[in-house]
């Protein structure tokens, strides 16, 4: 479903691949997905705990285990200023313990712990000062690390993974997006009452144990990823250029100089003022019994303190002017990129921007794969594709391309920018038309027969919007996109003055210089 496409548009230039099959034709069937909302709605009970907390419960019993998904509505476009990479961050610490796992001795700890906050904000201090004095920074440096040192011998390394795992637990990850943070796992059914001691725990109790070593980590990320990479370079600049105001701008990962400063103490901060049990819904799906299920995650999810709701981000982007243009010159892969604003997932188009994003980009009947790849051999690959780099505020509709050797970033524009002239001014075909419908279908479908897609979905749609029912609502939507739509929404959105380019074109790199000899010859 088209509010659970998770793009990552420098996984998308790397990956660099359209070789997505197309499904054929289908005459639309009246309320094809009817049986199956009923049906899960049959099967489903959701519980706002008094705490605000939203349970969603999804029975299948065809085997003993369950899937959950946590969605936490906070993401990196909520990260404060100057702590760019925070929430990212806090998805780390997630899985450090909590006050009960991952510790020899919480009460010692937690005052090993205080001793290094304190010793990191008098090094901070001094650190930061426009002439710091070096021999008591290193003193003060040294005495930080020893600190650490300290609290690391009350650690019980990776022991709230490894007690999940031990217990049948599968597939922990999570992941941070500009929107949200999600974890997510299965697990055996008879490990019911674990999951939620644990689930529970993470949520109400984490320590941001380990949390400087855990910093360099994700600053190394970040080097690998956006320092390292032109592709990351690049998609970091396009979003830089692309928005003035909104911390949509920012990357998701954080400003290396953020990720170095940011504190434990600012970690736990964000937490308390983010991860409100109001601020959180749970989804499992698999072979549990709401009845006997549902007293006992209150018992645990129950007990974790109420908060209030993070105040809204009230941020607004202005509206965009005039075409935005960055250049890298690299010696890589020349890469073409181009972006326009879009309202929100709450829009009345957002379907019709589903439309346009498939008919460009779905397989190799979509348009700018017969046109670019196909037939006029300029591409390796080329796509669009929309809400980056998220959903929830207005976001971008935006196009990569890579062209083939011999062609150049500026030929691979005029092809695109010749696709969107036609759907501005000619209607998409039946075909096309019918085959976005009948695909969308089919990717609901598909997240319907498998437990943690459908945890995923669920947790999605309650949280955005309170209801999970909202994705038969979207496939209506979908169903009642027209031809006069796209050409309508094509003609407002891709215009000049709302366009941001980002290419590389490739520089051969500098040869390095020979040392110079010193004495001349003998």
């Amino acid at each position: 479903m088209m509010m659970r496409r998770s793009l990552s548009l420098p996984t998308l230039l790397l990956t660099a691949t359209l070789a997505l099959p197309a499904l054929a034709q289908q005459p639309k069937p009246a309320n094809t997905t009817a049986p199956f909302a009923d049906a899960l709605a049959g099967r489903t009970t959701v519980k706002v705990l008094p705490n605000g907390l939203t349970i969603v419960i999804s029975e299948r019993h065809e085997a003993p285990v369950f899937s959950f998904h946590t969605t936490v509505n906070v993401g990196s476009v909520d990260d404060p200023q100057g702590q760019s990479g925070l929430a990212h961050m806090f998805e780390h610490i997630a899985f450090k313990g909590t006050t009960e796992i991952g510790t020899k001795n919480y009460e010692q700890e937690k005052v090993a712990l205080a001793n290094v906050e304190q010793l990191n904000r008098i090094y901070e201090t001094e650190a930061h000062r426009s002439h710091p004095d070096q021999h008591q920074l290193e003193r003060l440096k040294k005495a930080r690390e020893e600190a650490i040192e300290a609290a690391q011998r009350f650690v019980i390394p990776n022991q709230f993974s490894e007690l999940a795992e031990s217990n049948g637990a599968v597939g922990l990850n999570a992941s941070t997006s500009e929107d949200s943070t999600d974890y997510f796992w299965s697990m055996p059914s008879n490990r019911l009452e674990l999951w939620a001691y644990l689930e529970s725990s993470r949520i109400g109790w984490p320590v941001a144990r380990e949390f400087y070593k855990e910093r360099d980590v994700v600053n190394e990320e970040r080097r690998m990823r956006i320092d390292s990479s032109p592709q990351g370079r690049l998609v970091e600049e396009f979003l830089a250029a692309a928005y003035m105001a909104h911390p949509y701008g920012r990357p998701g990962v954080g400003w290396e100089s953020d990720i170095t400063q940011v504190t434990a103490t600012e970690a736990m901060e964000f937490h308390r003022k983010y991860y409100a049990p109001s601020n959180i819904v749970v989804a499992l799906v698999g072979d549990i019994d709401p009845k006997t299920a549902l007293p006992l995650l209150e018992k645990y999810f129950g007990r974790i303190p109420a908060g209030p709701l993070a105040p809204p981000l009230t941020t607004v982007e202005p509206h965009q002017n005039a075409e935005r243009t960055v250049v890298l010159h690299e010696a890589s892969q020349p890469i073409y990129i181009e972006g326009y604003h879009r309202p929100d997932f709450h829009s009345p188009d957002d379907a019709v921007y589903e439309a346009i994003s498939d008919i460009f980009s779905n397989g190799r009947t979509s348009r700018l794969y017969r046109s670019l790849v196909r037939d006029q051999r300029i591409a390796l690959a080329a796509e669009g594709f929309t809400g980056f780099p998220g959903q929830k505020y207005p976001s971008m509709f935006a196009f990569y391309a890579l062209p083939m050797q011999g062609h150049t970033n500026a030929e691979l524009a005029d092809a695109i920018h010749k696709e969107l002239d036609r759907m501005k001014t000619e209607d998409v075909t039946d075909d096309e038309l019918a085959r976005f419908k009948a695909s969308e279908r089919a990717a609901l479908l598909r997240s319907l027969g498998d437990n943690a897609s459908l945890a995923g979905q669920l947790a999605d749609y309650q949280t955005r919007f309170g209801d999970w029912k909202a994705m038969f609502q979207d496939l209506a939507d979908i169903d009642n996109v027209t031809k006069a739509d796209i050409r309508r929404v094509a003609q407002q959105t891709f215009v000049t003055a709302n366009r941001t380019v980002a290419r590389i074109e490739f520089k051969a790199p500098t040869a390095p210089q020979a040392p110079a000899v010193e004495g001349g010859a003998r």
